[in-house]
């Protein structure tokens, strides 16, 4: 039986689908929690490979700069909540440690307005199939009551992730009216992961750094790692052991 947080949690989600008119999805989750609990944004992302999340959709640009600075630099509280299957709370992220802990990742946060971060897995039972991200401009932790509203959306952000199918649409975006649909996931996972075993005969490492290089390339090139997927699997792009790069132009 749903407990009453739960229930509230689902209600709000189902309230802001019905304002958008469609199917409840993950941008609902996002919208209804960064309404109801102390954060200024909110992310969501899906994992398909231990080295490589998809995106699902950010609320605002900062959430949206948090989740591609962790994809590409491999570090951060939402790799931390994958790894461990718990929750990763950051009240302060000015403190030395955490700049210790995320050596890379938590000066840049800081610096595009983060203060505070907070990472709960969704946790399937028995496997994790993303995160939701929050972040506040200001210090201070989730607790007590706050934490456990977090909760309940991770919750119904998990259930919309088991729930979706083979044409379930993802989206991503600076905010409500002005996102963009981009590809099933599906399709998105199965182009990615294409891209990532084309990259380990062509520069002949393993999977996880191939799938660390593509991921560098796409940061150092300001593109979403799915987009250089889809060149490396049509043949426009091209990765050498060297470290170099090919591209071929288009016809």
């Amino acid at each position: 039986m749903l407990d009453r947080r739960a229930l509230r949690a689902l209600e709000l989600v189902a309230l802001k689908a019905g304002r958008r008119g469609g199917r409840a999805d993950v941008r609902d989750v996002c919208a209804a929690a960064v309404e109801t609990l102390p954060v200024d944004g909110v992310g969501i992302s899906a994992m398909y490979t231990p080295a490589l999340r998809h995106v699902l959709h950010t609320t605002d640009r900062i959430s949206g700069e948090l989740e591609e600075l962790q994809l590409t630099l491999g570090e951060g509280p939402c790799v931390d909540a994958i790894v461990s299957g718990s929750p990763v709370l950051s009240g302060d992220l000015s403190v030395g440690e955490l700049h210790a802990r995320w050596p890379a990742f938590a000066p840049a946060a800081y610096a595009a307005g983060a203060h505070a971060l907070f990472a709960l897995p969704l946790d399937a039972g028995g496997g994790i199939p993303g995160v939701l991200d929050m972040y506040a401009s200001r210090t201070g932790t989730l607790e007590g009551e706050a934490l456990a509203e977090a909760l309940a959306f991770a919750d119904a952000a998990t259930a919309l992730l088991l729930l979706a199918t083979a044409g379930f649409r993802t989206v991503e975006g600076p905010g409500p009216g002005a996102m963009e649909d981009v590809m099933g996931f599906d399709q998105y996972r199965a182009e990615i992961d294409q891209a990532v075993g084309m990259l380990t005969e062509q520069i002949g490492v393993g999977a996880e750094e191939a799938a660390v290089r593509l991921r560098a390339y796409a940061y150092a090139q300001s593109r979403k790692v799915g987009d250089i997927a889809v060149e490396v699997v049509a043949r426009r792009l091209r990765f050498d052991p060297d470290g170099t790069t090919h591209v071929r132009e288009e016809e």
